[in-house]
């Protein structure tokens, strides 16, 4: 026979509220007749439950509460790991699905913050900006050679019309070499 809820409670230092919680969400199992073990609560409910942040090392994996070692036992710093595997949902245990959440929650914080900073572009507005941009300076390259044909064909002694056919052909050959290259946006 175990320990009743409330005196559980008073073990672990905590409200019977919570201890009715733990066992209702499956964190701590009670025996049939309505007890708790307080050795397997312990182990259950330092394995399935979230530690306090201050008393989480960040490198290692948070330990159970360490409770007064008593002659003939080891020091709770040398109390080998839990192997009771963690309450999990399809093979994710909840501290981390916490931690995903969290990571998560970071990474959009830092979005946001860089939009509210002006340091992020929308993508529809950057493609259509640069195809304009491009589509002008097509447009600039296709009237260069009417432009500047008949000044050419003047200082080199040719017929204005043939410089400016050569050249149009020229230029229109370049553009299509340009227009295969193709930019990928991500």
């Amino acid at each position: 026979m175990g320990l009743s809820i409330r005196a559980y409670a008073r073990h672990r230092g905590v409200s019977h509220v919570a201890v009715k919680k733990a066992i209702d969400t499956g964190r701590i199992t009670a025996l049939p007749d309505g007890t708790i073990d307080p050795d397997t609560a312990d182990a259950q409910w330092a394995q399935n439950t979230l530690q306090p942040r201050r008393a989480v090392a960040p490198q290692k994996p948070a330990a159970p509460k360490a409770r007064p070692a008593t002659a003939g036992t080891a020091p709770p710093h040398e109390a080998p790991e839990p192997s009771a595997p963690p309450l999990s949902a399809g093979g994710t245990s909840l501290l981390q699905a916490r931690t995903v959440n969290e990571v998560l929650k970071a990474q959009l914080n830092k979005v946001e913050l860089a939009h509210r900073k002006k340091e992020l572009v929308d993508r529809a507005q950057a493609v259509a900006h640069v195809f304009k941009l491009a589509r002008i300076e097509r447009d600039a390259w296709l009237n260069w050679p009417a432009r500047i044909s008949g000044q050419m064909a003047s200082a080199l002694g040719v017929d204005a019309h043939q410089m400016h056919v050569a050249l149009e052909a020229a230029v229109r050959e370049h553009l299509i070499e340009l227009g295969e290259l193709r930019p990928r946006v991500d």
